[in-house]
């Protein structure tokens, strides 16, 4: 088959390395493979330039932006209308809210045989103005007869779709987002890697992994890792991303007198992840915005206890009392009682990510991935010809 790929921006994030994967499982699978983004500078890193996929084709679409940009966005209508065209794709598949819209038009418009989406996250949510909600919506459900698949990466992504009237149900599929398990499940502690963290030998390491941008969960864990951070001196709290609240977090820690009790790692490799991940003692997770996050599941591969808010696609892998806790958006009670639990115990700790560890295992490996997205397109391109 003949495939293109079609995203907004190769940012380092969890949407743009499950597309990179994609292309990669069809490539060694002896597919022809193009790769369309549109640019992606900025403080989270451009993943292009962090790993590599042989034989991909890239495609960059100056045009094709994440902002509601309505001249911008016609001009990426007819730049990959005419790629379509020219190329002839069998299929196209595109990703994240902003491609997905203008990238199925445009494929319908070009006669592409296959045209399919995943959503990663929904654009609209109760965290948005309400206008923008609005916008959103309307175009979700204008842009999803143009395209003969939507994927999610949570049974939450379709339910919550349906529930807005975009699309059908039976265009919907569920794929897990895989990812390169192995670099998790098998990574151990590193001890030159703790010291130049700064993280004492002995302490209990509450993780974060996440961008460092507004609804990703650091205003909602900050002042609780804080408040335990005063209270109980084995917490050593570790970050791991960048983003435009960096100065501001450490401004805060420093105002609060706790910042030898924080360690940054700033932006790490996706190779690089599982490394920091394994010198926590439990991953908090606080994003009010995911489809299923990709950090619950690298943590739980890793062997690590999630505490989250039970939100969208993340019950499907933090199941209370066997894999972590979930609690309500913003219930800071809880997240400290969790937190103080795990700390008093690490046997019920270690359980709860050896549990998480074996549920994840078998759902998120990045081959079942791609062969399902390549069985599932074949048997469309099947059921199209008949």
């Amino acid at each position: 088959m003949k495939i293109c790929h079609v995203i907004t921006r190769m940012i380092v994030g969890g949407a743009q390395e499950n597309t990179l994967l994609s292309c990669r499982g069809a490539l060694e699978a002896g597919h022809d493979v193009t790769l369309v983004t549109g640019p992606s500078p900025g403080p989270e890193g451009e993943l292009l330039k962090r790993v590599s996929c042989p034989g991909l084709k890239i495609v960059e679409c100056p045009w094709l932006v994440r902002e509601i940009a309505p001249l911008s966005d016609l001009k990426a209508f007819l730049h990959l209308k005419k790629l379509f065209r020219t190329e002839r794709y069998d299929v196209v598949h595109t990703h994240s809210s902003k491609a997905g819209i203008v990238g199925r038009f445009a494929a319908r418009a070009a006669g592409v045989p296959l045209v399919v989406h995943t959503i990663h996250g929904l654009a609209f949510h109760r965290y948005e103005k309400f206008w923008k909600n609005l916008l959103y919506i309307a175009c979700e459900r204008a842009a999803a007869p143009c395209g003969n698949r939507i994927y999610a990466v949570a049974q939450a992504m379709i339910d919550q779709s349906l529930a807005a009237g975009v699309g059908s149900p039976e265009q919907y599929k569920v794929v897990y987002s895989g990812m390169e398990l192995d670099r998790f499940l098998h990574a151990k502690p590193d001890p030159v890697l703790r010291k130049k963290l700064g993280i004492p030998e002995d302490a209990v390491v509450l993780a974060t992994l996440a961008r460092l941008f507004p609804l990703k969960g650091y205003e909602q864990f900050l002042p609780v890792a804080v408040k335990l951070a005063k209270e109980l001196p084995q917490i050593h709290c570790l970050i791991i991303g960048n983003g435009t609240m960096m100065e501001e977090i450490r401004e805060f820690i420093r105002k609060e007198g706790v910042e030898s009790r924080f360690s940054f790692a700033g932006l790490v490799a996706p190779g690089e992840v599982g490394n920091y991940l394994a010198l926590a003692s439990v991953l908090v997770h606080f994003s009010l915005r995911e489809g299923l996050p990709r950090a619950a599941v690298q943590a739980l591969a890793s062997g690590k206890p999630v505490i989250a808010y039970a939100l969208d696609g993340t019950p499907e892998v933090v199941i209370p009392g066997k894999t972590g806790y979930l609690l309500k958006p913003g219930d800071r009670a809880g997240a400290e009682a969790a937190i103080r639990e795990l700390v008093a115990n690490p046997a019920l700790a270690a359980e709860l990510g050896a549990n998480g560890r074996k549920l994840v295992e078998s759902r998120f490996g990045w081959k079942t991935m791609s062969d399902t997205l390549l069985k599932d397109y074949a048997e469309c391109l099947a059921a199209k010809k008949n």
